[in-house]
């Protein structure tokens, strides 16, 4: 639920309205623990029981792919603890030093882990091209039995975190990781039966190349994602041009939208500040209403800090004669 404060100053008038989400999740134990994340916690000792399997696996056998296959399910891994992680520090109260709480961390986690990747990956591809001049032996039959196992574990990890909300990022990103592990298990297996089969020995480093490029995409989209967040951009899929023009008809009492800020603060957690001047009959409590529920139902921003202009705005240094960007 939204609510409005106000704050009398000398020079200005500013209206805040803070949402917050205070609810708590039907599904959780008396231990605090909900449905969701006991899924995630679930997948996330499977994954890493697993990768650890396919580390031991690929290094007894001489399989540069299951070696590969085990780094890519180490993003697995990572990507489901942080998402456990994230909830866990979601439900932290803020204090004085962090009055946003904690729930950049697990941002911050994200951006260390997808740089730790690009050397992962330049460790395979150094590996697959040497294995692909000098080839060495591989013992096929526990490559394929490891491989086998690894993608029947992504297959149980991805039913149990099937039918997650839309709404939750953090699920949906580690929903993506393993979906993207699971065509790594594949091409490991493929190179099992090609190496035992036809004797292709090739087939182990060129595939593991193959799955270092999987390992390369999902690193740089976590690289990416998690940098704009800890510089405060805009979240994606969102222009505040097209926000502004919504809350200057989001009530009638409503002249002008300026100083707009978009920003997130994690995952799913967008937060907003923005200038409002209103007509001289307008009535401040029902524009900030309108503004909070617009941001909310339309744009999914729940936290939202709104100051009321009593006269028009003349600051072009912030931005006043246009939108504001963050």
């Amino acid at each position: 639920m939204n609510t409005a404060r106000a704050h009398t100053h000398d020079h200005h008038d500013h209206d805040h309205a803070h949402g917050h989400a205070h609810g708590h999740s039907h599904d959780e134990d008396h231990g605090g623990i909900s449905g969701r994340e006991r899924k995630l916690i679930f997948a996330f000792v499977l994954t890493t029981l697993m990768m650890l399997v396919e580390m031991v696996g690929g290094f007894w056998s001489g399989s540069l792919a299951l070696v590969a296959d085990a780094g890519h399910m180490l993003i697995d891994a990572l990507a489901l603890l942080l998402a456990v992680v994230g909830a866990w520090f979601a439900r932290r109260p803020a204090d004085a030093r962090r009055s946003y709480g904690y729930g950049r961390l697990e941002v911050l986690a994200g951006f260390v882990n997808a740089l730790t990747q690009f050397v992962l990956v330049a460790f395979i591809a150094y590996e697959a091209i040497t294995r692909l001049f000098s080839p060495s032996h591989i013992l096929s039959g526990m490559m394929l039995v490891v491989a086998i196992a690894g993608l029947v574990v992504n297959l149980l990890v991805l039913r149990t975190l099937h039918g997650h909300a839309h709404d939750d990022v953090n699920l949906a990103g580690a929903t993506l990781h393993v979906l993207g592990d699971l065509l790594g298990s594949v091409a490991a297996v493929v190179a099992a039966l090609l190496v035992r089969w036809l004797d292709w020995n090739w087939a182990d480093p060129v595939l593991s190349l193959l799955v270092s490029l999987l390992i390369l995409n999902s690193a740089w989209r976590l690289l990416r994602r998690s940098a704009h967040i800890l510089l405060e951009g805009v979240p994606e899929g969102m222009n505040t041009g097209d926000v502004a023009d919504a809350l200057r008809l989001a009530d009638a009492s409503i002249r002008d939208i300026h100083h707009l800020h978009v920003w997130q603060l994690a995952s799913g957690s967008r937060m907003a500040t923005l200038h409002a001047q209103l007509h001289d009959e307008g009535s401040s409590t029902a524009a900030i209403t309108a503004i909070n529920q617009v941001l909310a139902e339309r744009f999914g921003i729940q936290h939202v800090t709104v100051q009321i202009d009593a006269e028009p705005c003349s600051d072009q240094m912030h931005g006043c004669a246009g939108h504001g960007h963050r």
